[in-house]
């Protein structure tokens, strides 16, 4: 299958962020919008803005955390379990891929008018689908290429594009009539609200750059600052354009218009506006239906490498090193689309199953943190939680709600199908317990049959952290872990110690016994309250091991006023005493970290004990590699 490989910055998350928001849901969507709000569109604009909020911060949350392809899938897959990763993985699919084949419908319509206007020829909807077709297959050529020549056209293509708006607004805010804003409610609040549900998707590419994230280079950074950036820009644009535009144009010039701000442009800048704008309306086109295609292609492929999905769809192209299968399939998904589908109905359904998916990353982010899971670390936190994710819920199913009978029933036919799929193909091929399968767990005291979550969300963290391991790092990979039950006296414990270190050791646990009762003899091993570090040399060469061991009610040592209830044993050869002192150095750091003894002791189990060593951000021993 391969992996994917970071090469992706801050302006290519920025880029890719941007431009999967700014399409037709600013150049076309409008028109559409203003018919059912009136003026009162601005206020639907604003509102899509702020209500895309709780999704983005859910989806920074997840994506620092888990910072790997298929963005959404894969989140609600680890939270809540196979069955609802199989369909949030197609619904984050089908609607990426159709907000992509909206944008490639605007290259088409763009096309038309250039054709009807400059060239006094008619182009009927048979060559307008033949034009969206070979549009698909450039994009979905380009994206099999290379990803990264795909970002750099993107941020090319995404400054253009901004530039041109900033003319725009520039020019456009001295020619606003103010006469145009009146009857700014008249359509009614309620429709003004709904109209904010059909434009949401005009902010949806925003959070589907988390479906290349793994493709991003230090994701704990670049992932937060991208598309905090993007929202604050995007939703700035879109909400200073809307306004100039409805303040430029009568009514009927909105409505009966595909290309409402080109139209509004040539108002404002004559026609080098139009032209202009006209421009940088098919460079938005070009930058959605190009991005929506790179991270749509992630969700198929992400769910191919877990078994959901036949394992072709998971194929790294060795020479271009991209999903090409996945992207193949994602480019005829949206051709199919464009044949079958009107404009209205492709937005309604791509806004609602997007308006789905950010319930799901609402949940995703409350399992997650009520799981306590030891090795889920985002390094960006959902604020004002749960009171945010809660209320984000209520307000995303009022408008799911306000959407409308077909793309209802055409979510729901999702949800049938996403069963149906998982119970006669995926289910057997699911094997690892959901983080939501954590919290029953906890509430029940029932112990799971598997920590195969945990130990993946370990390592996804020492991936995005480039924790390059050291042997100490080795050494607690494999090592033994004990939890001692109840008050224990120090004696008791180094037997059990003793027996496990001298098969690991071959050597007589007998006399590692007597090893450690003299070390402690010698002098008491206890470095500060509650914690101990018993360190041995023993006979041979080349041996040494570690053991971690957790007393949650203490192990009693002579002479010591306190229960140790952590402990790290290390033992020996002779031949190994620098290793020994790099040893006790890294365990030094390990203990200096916050809250470290609270985190050991509430640490669920020996692997989140184990996980708390190896996700330490002590220095690593370069020369123990």
């Amino acid at each position: 299958m391969g992996t994917l490989k970071r090469q992706l910055g801050l302006m290519d998350v920025f880029s890719v962020a941007a431009g999967a928001m700014i399409s037709s849901g600013l150049f076309v969507l409008p028109a559409i919008a203003y018919g059912k709000a009136g003026p009162g569109v601005i206020v639907s604009y604003i509102l899509a803005s702020i209500l895309i909020l709780p999704g983005l911060l859910s989806q920074v949350e997840l994506a620092t955390a888990m910072p790997k392809a298929g963005g959404t899938y894969f989140y609600v897959e680890r939270s809540l379990g196979g069955l609802w990763g199989v369909f949030s993985g197609l619904a984050n699919w089908f609607s990426m891929a159709l907000k992509s084949a909206f944008a490639v419908v605007g290259i088409a319509v763009f096309v038309q008018y250039v054709f009807g206007r400059f060239m006094d020829a008619e182009i009927g909807s048979i060559a307008l689908k033949e034009i969206s077709v070979i549009c698909c297959i450039l994009f979905a050529a380009l994206n099999i290429v290379s990803v990264k020549h795909t970002g750099r056209l993107q941020g090319l293509l995404v400054i253009i594009l901004l530039c041109i708006l900033s003319l725009f607004i520039v020019f456009g805010t001295g020619k606003i009539n103010v006469d145009l804003y009146k009857g700014f409610a008249d359509k009614g609040w309620l429709n003004v609200l709904s109209t904010a549900g059909l434009v949401f998707i005009s902010f949806g590419g925003l959070t589907k750059v988390a479906s290349i994230a793994e493709e991003v280079k230090d994701p704990g950074r670049n992932m937060v600052w991208g598309m905090m950036l993007a929202w604050g820009v995007v939703s700035f644009f879109y909400i200073a354009v809307v306004s100039i535009t409805v303040g430029v144009l009568n009514g009927n010039e909105m409505v009966d218009s595909l290309m409402p701000v080109s139209l509004a442009a040539g108002h404002v800048m004559g026609s080098a506006g139009f032209v202009l704008v006209s421009i940088a309306a098919l460079t938005a086109y070009i930058t959605t239906a190009n991005g929506g295609i790179l991270a749509a292609s992630r969700s198929p492929m992400a769910m191919s490498r877990d078994g959901l999905l036949p394992i072709g769809l998971a194929r790294i192209s060795k020479r271009f090193e991209t999903p090409h299968m996945s992207i193949i399939l994602t480019a005829a998904f949206m051709i199919a689309a464009l044949i079958f589908l009107n404009i209205e109905t492709l937005v309604k359904t791509a806004s609602t199953l997007l308006l789905i998916l950010y319930i799901f990353g609402q949940i995703s982010v409350i399992v997650m943190r009520e799981s306590r899971i030891a090795s889920y670390r985002p390094k960006f936190r959902m604020p004002f939680y749960p009171y945010m994710p809660i209320a984000a819920i209520i307000l995303y199913i009022a408008l799911i709600v306000d959407m409308g009978m077909i793309p209802l029933l055409i979510s729901a036919g999702f949800v049938v199908l996403s069963a149906g799929w998982y119970l006669f193909y995926a289910s057997r091929k699911v094997g690892r317990a959901s983080a939501v399968m954590h919290i029953v767990e906890r509430v029940t005291a029932r112990e799971l049959g598997t920590v195969t979550l945990e130990t993946e969300l370990r390592d996804i963290l020492i991936e995005r952290d480039n924790i390059i391991e050291d042997r100490f790092d080795k050494l607690i990979r494999c090592c033994p872990v004990l939890q001692i039950e109840g008050k224990a006296n120090a004696e008791d414990v180094f037997r059990q110690i003793s027996a496990l270190l001298g098969q690991r050791l071959d050597i007589s646990e007998y006399v590692l016994m007597e090893k450690f009762l003299a070390r402690e003899k010698q002098g008491g091993t206890i470095v500060q309250s509650g914690f101990a570090i018993p360190h041995i040399v023993v006979d041979g060469e080349n041996k040494f091991e570690v053991v971690l061991v957790r007393a949650k009610d203490g192990i009693i040592f002579p002479h010591a006023p306190d229960p140790v209830r952590i402990m790290f044993i290390l033992a020996g050869s002779r031949d190994q005493r620098n290793y020994h002192l790099r040893a006790l150095m890294a365990i030094a750091q390990i203990s200096q970290e916050k809250d470290f003894e609270k985190r050991w002791t509430q640490a669920r189990d020996t692997e989140g004990l184990r996980n708390m060593v190896l996700l330490s951000k002590r220095k690593r021993d370069a020369q123990t590699k």
